[in-house]
């Protein structure tokens, strides 16, 4: 929606665009507090050895999201290059001592997390520290990320391709 905020925004001088990145490490949306809470009980849930996720620290996150309003032309989805890791590997730091029990994949979850798609990489362009994925519309100018680098045929941003 912010996206296509964009082509309705008129004459005005509002512009949208998004950010986009992994687990926001130690929020009510991360794993971490889960981990923790389970591992008061000795044992810990996870429902495939195999998953991977991006992460980013809350002070990362702010930074990444003011020097994307900072940079923006609008319509643009930012991606931040980060780290990612093995949810199991987590799992075993934070419960030493646990039972580790898999419980299986639920409905629409993910193996691995993907921040840039092969369908959006077409659209999108490296930077140093980011991807800068543009928007398909009429008005959007592709110079306005000159310093971009296209993306090779089939690029996907997963986080089982970087994780640490």
């Amino acid at each position: 929606m912010f996206v296509q905020a964009n082509a309705f925004g008129g004459e005005g001088e509002s512009r949208f665009c998004c950010v986009r990145y992994g687990n926001v490490l130690g929020t009510r949306g991360s794993v971490i507090p889960i981990f923790l809470e389970q591992s008061k009980r000795g044992k810990i849930t996870l429902t495939d050895r195999r998953m991977t996720r991006f992460c980013i620290t809350l002070d990362a996150a702010v930074r990444f999201a003011i020097l994307c309003i900072e940079q923006m032309q609008g319509g643009e989805i930012f991606i931040l290059k980060t780290s990612s890791f093995c949810l199991a590997d987590l799992a075993e730091s934070i419960g030493r001592n646990c039972q580790i029990d898999y419980v299986g994949m639920r409905p629409g979850e993910k193996v691995h997390e993907v921040l840039v798609s092969e369908d959006e990489s077409r659209n999108a362009l490296e930077l140093e520290n980011m991807y800068v994925i543009q928007p398909v519309h009429p008005w959007w100018k592709k110079d306005n990320w000159m310093q971009g680098r296209a993306l090779p045929e089939g690029f996907r941003y997963a986080s089982d391709l970087s994780a640490d």
